[in-house]
């Protein structure tokens, strides 16, 4: 067809992608709609293309009329992909014995294990079975307010700091968290400064606790130079609390993608989100929310948030909404 034989800009798909990606959200299954390169058997075909994320892949002739995706969209060609999505943070029973410890951290900085000391009380899909849970995400960088004080914060995932609609300003967290063996009396690192939940943004700030010594790095990447928007074919890395150090390209700046964050928030449509990919291993795990997407000259570009269940693809909130949605600047010293 004469869609699929043009080559057409990303510019140019936006809005026609903006334009259909609720309607195909809206289709059992769907769960996620992004602009990426087209793959025939696999292999990439130098195209791009409006790619739709499915829990399960299914012939046409198997699924009734009305989930059927069209194979373009006013030209632009539509590729369905079987994909997952989902939030990255780890989560353990309250009354379980911690992981094996964790690095600890007397100076506070990107890239280590942070967590709220109060449990929540879980129950499936979110947990294996009903009961108390404590949760672990990664305290990603260090920014400062613009709310006058020029206070410095930690930054990481809503859900990692903020986990339900139960929060408060003023919950205590710690550093390693609970899942990893942190005491909520002598770990405490900070508490619940502020959150957002948003389309783009899934970010929460850390008040640091008096006197706690900090730095302006990340670990295994080192000093934060500021930061910049993600750019399409640039090289980046993160640390995670779970995977450690790991590096990916960004192939997408326009990810729409649907989660479930249960527990009173439900299911929500994230868009225009960072997408990361690795050709081989991890990008990401539960336990990396929060982490600092970074460039090669140390630069913030992303919030890491999400991943497929295997760790292939990353998603990350762009950095510049989630600096001024919680109106905060990144901590350079």
């Amino acid at each position: 067809m004469a869609g699929n034989s043009r080559a057409w800009r990303r510019d140019e798909i936006r809005p026609v992608k903006r334009r259909v990606e609720d309607d195909f959200l809206d289709l059992p299954g769907v769960v996620g709609v992004d602009i990426i390169e087209k793959r025939v058997a696999g292999l990439p075909t130098g195209r791009l293309s409006i790619a739709v994320s499915v829990l399960d892949k299914r012939p046409a002739d198997r699924l009734p009329a009305w989930q059927l995706l069209p194979r373009e969209v006013e030209g632009v060609p539509v590729d369905v992909v079987r994909d997952t999505v989902v939030i990255h943070t780890a989560l353990m029973r309250a009354d379980s014995a911690p992981e094996p410890p964790p690095e600890a951290y007397s100076t506070l900085v990107g890239g280590i294990s942070v967590g709220p000391c109060r449990p929540i009380r879980l129950g499936p899909p979110q947990a294996p079975e009903y009961g108390e849970y404590v949760t672990v995400g990664t305290l990603g960088v260090l920014v400062t307010d613009r709310l006058g004080s020029g206070e410095v914060l930690g930054l990481t995932s809503f859900h990692v700091a903020c986990v339900d609609d139960g929060w408060t300003i003023g919950d205590q967290m710690t550093h390693p968290s609970r899942v990893d063996g942190g005491r909520c009396a002598e770990d405490v690192c900070g508490s619940l400064a502020r959150g957002a939940l948003s389309s783009r943004v899934d970010g929460a700030l850390i008040g640091l606790a008096p006197g706690r010594p900090y730095a302006p790095a990340i670990v295994g990447i080192g000093r934060v130079c500021g930061h910049t928007p993600a750019r399409v074919g640039a090289p980046v890395r993160k640390r995670g609390r779970s995977t450690g150090l790991t590096a990916g390209l960004v192939v997408s700046v326009d990810a729409t993608v649907q989660l479930d964050y249960g527990n009173g928030l439900g299911v929500r449509r994230m868009r225009d989100q960072v997408r990361v990919e690795v050709a081989g291993g991890r990008f990401g795990d539960r336990g990396d929310s929060g982490a600092a997407v970074v460039d090669q000259s140390g630069r913030v570009v992303g919030l890491y948030f999400a991943g497929n269940q295997c760790g292939t693809v990353g998603y990350a909130n762009p950095i510049d909404r989630v600096l001024t949605e919680l109106v905060v600047d990144v901590f350079t010293g």
